[in-house]
């Protein structure tokens, strides 16, 4: 397998610019009241500190700053010149574009997508409209917003629901799979009332999953080997479900091999559409992208993650760097400088 160039030692000194990590931090739940997965797609301060620790292993100073209602503020207050963007938002369909929204009225660069990027590619059925209409496969699939007396769409069964605006497996429950109309209904119910937002309804594809991680910007973009999530065994009757609880208890259920053993062609179609989708958005610097087989062993898109994961141990994107020769200090590094220089190709 190819290896990713590790970039050397140190950021050459003129590179380096004092740096805010943004992030969204988990926090422990004091209400009574609070859904489960309610911070699902935040980070663990150890996360935020060890993308901390790598860029001063490599020279760059960085400072943590919370995405909060003072964000502006405090970025001011601050005196960074470059932002490493890993926050999800507060709350809304667009939420994940809201700190790159205030980084680009405060005139602060910043790693990863911009805004526009990021608002379309949280919202999945957008996302799907726009891939299928560059000719990428995906499973048909239905929107159905909150309102009294939805419709049910025509689909074959078994479908899975999922919120349309929703990350990190949250709001993918326990019994997201339905089999029947009668089925699709309870389930549907269920994902209105927890989650108050519109709901994705799609033909559930019983063929092996995979993730693929890009590096770069626009043609040069790298896209890594696919990564399968190799499940154990059944997790909603006889049906594989990569829901927010498996995620968080991934040791007992899940497995994952990277790169994946998959036969040339699936891989072709796979690289095409990971470059035609995150090209498409105008995504930068790095993505994650999830796709599922159908039946007949065609693999098709599920979604794009423009803000995937950087957990050192347990996150994919980390996981299918390392297995590409790059360990997580120079992920991190490579992140950084592949911003740096695409923001001075910009200039």
């Amino acid at each position: 397998m190819e290896e990713i160039s590790e970039e050397g030692s140190s950021v050459p000194l003129g590179l380096r610019f004092k740096t805010g990590i943004i992030c969204n931090i988990k926090h422990p739940a004091d209400k009574s009241d609070v859904i489960p997965d309610e911070e699902a797609e935040f980070d663990n301060l150890s996360t935020v500190q060890a993308i901390q620790q790598s860029l001063k292993k490599f020279g760059v100073e960085s400072v943590i700053i919370e995405a909060d209602a003072d964000l502006s503020e405090n970025i001011r207050k601050s005196g960074v010149k470059l932002a490493f963007n890993i926050a999800e938002g507060r709350h809304g369909r667009d939420r994940e574009a809201q700190v790159p929204a205030v980084l680009e009225m405060l005139g602060i660069p910043f790693t990863g997508s911009d805004a526009a990027a990021l608002s379309v590619s949280l919202d999945k059925a957008m996302c799907k409209r726009l891939a299928a209409s560059y000719g990428v496969r995906t499973a048909a699939y239905a929107l159905v917003t909150p309102k009294k007396n939805a419709k049910l769409p025509k689909l074959n069964y078994p479908v899975i629901v999922k919120p349309d605006a929703e990350g990190s497996g949250k709001g993918i429950s326990e019994k997201c799979v339905a089999e029947t109309p009668e089925e699709l209904k309870c389930v549907l119910g269920n994902e209105l009332s927890a989650y108050h937002e519109d709901v994705l309804i799609e033909e559930y594809l019983p063929g092996r999953e995979f993730t693929v991680g890009l590096l770069g910007n626009g043609a040069s973009v790298k896209v890594m080997p696919p990564m399968e999530v190799i499940f154990r065994g059944n997790t909603q009757r006889d049906y594989k479900v990569y829901s927010y609880k498996i995620k968080c208890d991934y040791t007992n259920f899940i497995d994952y091999k990277c790169p994946a053993d998959i036969d040339a062609a699936a891989l072709k179609e796979m690289t095409k559409a990971s470059k035609s989708v995150f090209n498409a958005l105008g995504c930068q610097d790095l993505s994650r992208i999830d796709f599922r087989m159908d039946a007949q062993g065609h693999p098709c898109f599920l979604e794009i993650n423009p803000l995937p994961g950087l957990a050192p141990v347990y996150s994919d994107f980390p996981m299918i760097a390392q297995a590409c020769g790059l360990d997580y200090d120079h992920l991190i590094l490579k992140i950084y400088l592949t911003a740096v220089r695409r923001l001075q190709k910009q200039k």
